[in-house]
């Protein structure tokens, strides 16, 4: 397929980016204490790094500066710091109670109950860290700081896990688990995909709503995949445990329509991708890298 390749240079090209602010995630002093240990025990656990290629990609359509480059790159840490911590509490017994992510053990399996929690908690409180140094040194980029923490708070993510957990044994409708989906898995993905626009353009105008609207098919076409591939996938195939969704009676896309029926959903927000895509480049950005994402959240297996 054309975009496999493209994907293949945008993943290297994102490790080559990101891979250095992750290791250099927290300071030197406190790098032998248990719990930043563990915080990143789970945070170099490898994974796709979807979110801080979004922020790369982009960076590059917008035609960024080098100086905005780099602090793209600090928002991209901030955003997969804030992610690791919402998997390690996640995957906790009294969340999902996984004992497999990314291919090794869980946080939690690794280090004990006690340890993941302050992991999580360290992981996310140097986010706040890192988007207060970005702000003190570039007041310009206050919006995107507050943008990011709002998004992963009880108006995006947080939200859409309470929702979740709220919803667990319950019958819920269709519009609920898109409401809840947009917030857990897709406001993380709007934060990814809008960042950078937001460090030179105005929140309001319309190259920013085309990118929030491109950020939210993607996020759901990242959840409806995920659906499906938690049943006709294996664990050795996804690095994570599979047919979690049925054994926690959890309404996904695939209980509520079926396999064939979410495929359908699923082909309805590749559509919508594209024809997104379409419209940022009549408005001058060259989206290729995000029609070969389109294409690659499609038709990935794992």
């Amino acid at each position: 397929m054309a975009f496999e390749q493209q994907m293949k240079d945008l993943f290297e090209k994102t490790a080559s980016w990101i891979t250095p602010e992750l290791e250099n995630a927290f300071p030197s002093g406190v790098r032998e204490d248990i719990t930043v240990k563990a915080a990143m025990y789970s945070l170099m656990a490898g994974g796709k790094r979807i979110r801080p290629m979004m922020i790369y990609m982009s960076s590059k359509m917008l035609g960024l500066t080098d100086e905005d480059m780099h602090i793209a790159a600090k928002f991209a840490l901030a955003l997969e710091l804030i992610h690791t911590y919402s998997l390690i509490h996640d995957d906790l017994p009294a969340m999902d109670n996984d004992d497999l992510r990314r291919g090794q053990p869980t946080c939690h399996k690794a280090y004990g109950e006690a340890i993941a929690i302050l992991a999580g908690d360290a992981l996310l409180n140097r986010a706040y860290e890192i988007l207060f140094e970005i702000t003190k040194d570039h007041p310009r980029c206050s919006y995107a700081a507050s943008n990011m923490a709002r998004l992963a708070g009880i108006c995006g993510m947080i939200g859409g896990q309470s929702i979740d957990i709220a919803s667990t044994d319950k019958l819920i409708g269709l519009d609920l688990l898109y409401d809840l989906q947009k917030k857990k898995t897709g406001a993380l993905i709007e934060c990814a995909v809008t960042t950078p626009y937001y460090l030179i353009g105005d929140p309001a105008d319309d190259k920013a709503q085309m990118l929030v609207k491109l950020a939210s098919d993607l996020g759901l076409m990242f959840q409806i995949r995920d659906d499906i591939l938690d049943v006709t996938s294996s664990a050795e195939v996804m690095g994570k445990n599979t047919g979690k969704d049925e054994r926690d009676d959890k309404a996904t896309f695939v209980t509520l329509l079926g396999l064939e029926g979410a495929a359908g959903k699923l082909k309805e927000e590749y559509d919508s991708a594209l024809s997104v895509c379409r419209e940022l480049e009549k408005a001058g950005l060259d989206s290729s890298d995000y029609i070969a994402l389109t294409d690659y959240l499609f038709n990935r297996d794992k």
